[in-house]
Formats: C-alpha cells, structure tokens, sequence
C-alpha cells in the first residue's frame, strides 16, 4: 500500500537488543523486562508498571486483580458500564469474570463516551465504568469523576489505543485505578506482542506481579500485600501458589526492544499530532465527514471518517475508492459492538439507543497514521476524495 495502515517502527538498536538477548540464553522476563517496566511507569507518570505479553492481557489482568483485592473487591454480577466501540478484549475479560456489562452510546464527535448517556447509565448498582481512550483520544475525566462524585464505583482505563495521549497536563492510562496499554506492532510504540499495565495501588500491583505468572509468591517482594511476608527460602517460595493466575509473561527480548522504543516515543508522538493537524485542517470543515474531535491532547492513533447519512456517500464506495488508489483503511475499530452475536453468550444489557455507535458501525472507517512524515500521503488523500 502506498499509505498503508501502519508501518514498522524498529531500526538497527531494536534489531541489535534482539541479538543481544538472544545470545544470552535468557528468554522469559528478567533484568530487561524490569528496567522497561521501571521506565514505563515513569514516562506515563505512574508508580508501578506490570508488562505482559498483550494489551489483551493486560486487560485481564486489571479485571482479575479487581476480584482479590483485600477490600472492596468486584464480585460476579456486578454492573460494569463498558462504551458501544471498542474492541472485544475490552469486554471478554469481564464477561469471563461474571460481571454484567451495561453498553453505553458514544459521543459522534470524539468516539468515547456520550456523556449524557453516561451520567443516565449509572445506577446504584454501577461498581464499575470501564473508560476506554479510543484512537488516541482521552476521555473528558472531569466529566466522568463529577457523575463518580463520592459513589463506591471503580474507574480502570483501557488505554491501548492511546499511549501518549494527555487530558490536563496528565498521561491517559493514570486516571483510574489501573490502566492498559498495548506495544503491538501497529501502536504507538512496539515489542512486536507486548502490554502494560500501570497503577498507583501498591497492593493491585502486587496482585498483579502474582497473577501474571501461574499465582505463585516467587515474583512477590519479600514483604508484599498479598501473603504478607514471604520466607527467604527460594526453594520453599518456588513453587506455591496462592491466586488462580495465568501465564502472561513478556520476553526478555520484548523489554530490550521496549526501552529503546520508549527512547523513540516522544518523537513519534510529535511526527503524530504534526500529522494530524494537517488532517484536521484539511476535514474538520467537510460537510460529508464527521472527524473526530480531540480532547486534550491526543496521540493520533489514526484518523476517522464517519459519513454523514444525507452524504450522497456509502461506505462501501469511499472503502472502495481508498483501497483502488493503495489507501489502506479498516472500520472504526470493532464498530457497535453489541450487535456482535458474542454478544449473546455475555451478561449485559444495553442502555437506550446506540444511535452513534451504530452510525459508525454502517458509515465509519479509519486510515493510519504514523511516526514520520506523512503531510503528502494527507494531502494526496484529500485529493483523492475531493469529487467523490
């Protein structure tokens, strides 16, 4: 594709680090995996940082740690609110721990929440909102935290589309009690497969640190909010096991590759927001197109177009005239999700109408953008569907 979706990100360091590892001998998670995390957490802002081998992972792992905790802790049943657009491992952990999933519509104009439906949503069962960062875009937090005001409800962040992304001068992914974050190939930064997930809460972290790897104490610190004290005896704490976990471990070579990316990043997300002032020069004043609109400071995960109904325009045709001129392009990353027949197997209920998560479904799709320069492939865009 001439403009393609995403492209690698990588060059010689990244290339070099694997080698590095590989001669090593050492593969799963050790000094490197701890010095990216190290650096993770503080280029985000935050006190801990957990890698796993997916942002779909780390979105388990946020749901599971919910269900141990020494106080306050989910249960199933429990209502969580979840936003109509997202992708499905936003929702499959939840669905997989019981809770009951409550969609709320989206706003047209920025793809996350549609406040109003929001504020509607939450009932006294509301334990939990599920705030997802869709492409990039933060969430207006001041909004959510005033409909919060002091009830008993849990706020996590699915930040996977939105590494760098900014709402009042803090990083997304911090503003609940957990936040993910993806490094797949076609994010923001990339360890080939690769997430993260941060957090504040010293005893969520270290639940974290048990559940990624088979629930033993081994990873724990010697003294820890989990068991309490561990023995100092390595070969007593090897194998036991005190929380139903998984095996979500990252690769030693993911963590090499991740520092040198974090090095990258802030470049990366500039060439992003270069890009997309471009964009949005170019179609924010398009009567055919809704483009989304930022809140805070994005990082540009791509960029969207929602058809608007009296168009003149089907999606079919704007897909078809992208892909014949080497413009690669996808839906609005999983459209309505309701709608999906998965859906059917899950506890949920759907509040109101999803008028504008199923207007994106029908008439939405998104091109990339990317870590570079790419103001031409913009305007050659813009060209392209200026007759159409």
């Amino acid at each position: 594709m001439k403009y393609p979706l995403a492209t690698s990100t990588w060059d010689d360091a990244e290339l070099a680090a694997i080698n590095r590892v590989a001669s090593s001998g050492l593969c799963t998670m050790g000094e490197n995996v701890l010095a990216f995390e190290s650096e993770f957490a503080s280029f985000v802002g935050s006190k801990h940082a957990v890698m796993v081998n997916s942002g779909s992972s780390a979105n388990l792992l946020m749901t599971a740690a919910l269900f141990f905790k020494s106080e306050g802790k989910l249960k199933a049943g429990d209502e969580v609110i979840v936003p109509a657009v997202s992708w499905p491992t936003t929702y499959y952990p939840l669905s997989q721990y019981g809770l009951h999933m409550k969609f709320v519509d989206i706003d047209i104009e920025t793809l996350n929440y549609d406040l109003k439906s929001l504020a509607e949503a939450v009932t006294a069962r509301t334990r939990m909102i599920m705030v997802v960062n869709l492409l990039g875009n933060p969430n207006d937090f001041q909004a959510i935290k005033a409909i919060i005001g002091r009830r008993d409800i849990i706020l996590v962040e699915d930040n996977c589309e939105s590494l760098g992304a900014e709402y009042e001068g803090r990083q997304t992914g911090t503003f609940g009690v957990m936040g993910s974050f993806s490094t797949f190939f076609s994010h923001h930064m990339s360890t080939m497969e690769g997430g993260v997930v941060v957090t504040d809460d010293e005893e969520l972290y270290h639940i974290l640190l048990c559940l990624r790897a088979h629930g033993w104490t081994r990873n724990l610190p010697k003294i820890n909010r989990v068991t309490g004290v561990k023995s100092d005896d390595p070969f007593e704490e090897s194998f036991k096991f005190v929380l139903p976990g998984y095996n979500v471990r990252p690769l030693e070579i993911e963590g090499a590759i991740g520092i040198i990316q974090l090095k990258k990043l802030p470049q990366f997300i500039e060439w992003r927001r270069t890009n997309a002032e471009l964009f949005v020069e170019l179609f924010a004043g398009d009567k055919r197109f809704i483009v989304q609109k930022e809140v805070g400071r994005s990082s540009w995960f791509g960029f969207t177009f929602v058809i608007r109904p009296d168009a003149g325009i089907t999606r079919k045709e704007l897909a078809q005239r992208l892909i014949a001129n080497d413009v690669e392009c996808r839906p609005i990353v999983a459209g309505n999700f309701a709608k999906n027949a998965v859906v059917k197997l899950m506890d949920h209920s759907i509040f109101g109408q999803l008028r504008n998560a199923e207007l994106v479904d029908s008439n939405g799709l998104f091109v990339g953008n990317h870590q570079y320069d790419i103001r031409k492939n913009i305007e050659e865009l813009a060209s392209l569907l200026k007759d159409i």
